[in-house]
């Protein structure tokens, strides 16, 4: 069973898909139209590369900051969070599950990404 298929059937996930680093291509299951998960892992991919840059930037001030290489991020909301781990990202609804367990699970079954995202 796949992550994405897995996150996608858990309580209080609105949806779950995975993207290229590249941005040449994604996939996703749950509540979302096509145009919308395609906007979303155009934003997720955006941010990831970012938060790598701001990490490589600590990194850089101080070798032993732990932050480097990032593995993941989360956007909370007043509504819905945004939860990403590699390529992979998950949006919850916050009144139906814990973004707590959601990123452990994503933790657990998401490979261990590091270094260049290219």
């Amino acid at each position: 069973m796949s992550i994405v298929y897995e996150l996608s059937r858990t309580p209080g996930v609105i949806a779950a898909g995975e993207y290229s680093y590249r941005g040449d291509r994604f996939s996703y299951e749950g509540q979302l139209d096509e145009e919308k998960a395609r906007w979303a892992s155009i934003m997720c991919r955006a941010t990831t590369m970012a938060v790598h840059m701001q990490a490589d930037m600590m990194k850089s001030l101080r070798s032993d900051c732990g932050c480097a290489p990032a593995r993941g991020w989360v956007v909370r909301g007043e509504n819905f969070s945004v939860c990403v781990i590699a390529d992979t990202f998950c949006f919850i609804d916050n009144s139906a599950t814990s973004v707590n367990e959601v990123m452990q699970l994503m933790l657990e079954k998401v490979e261990h990404q590091e270094g260049a995202l290219v």
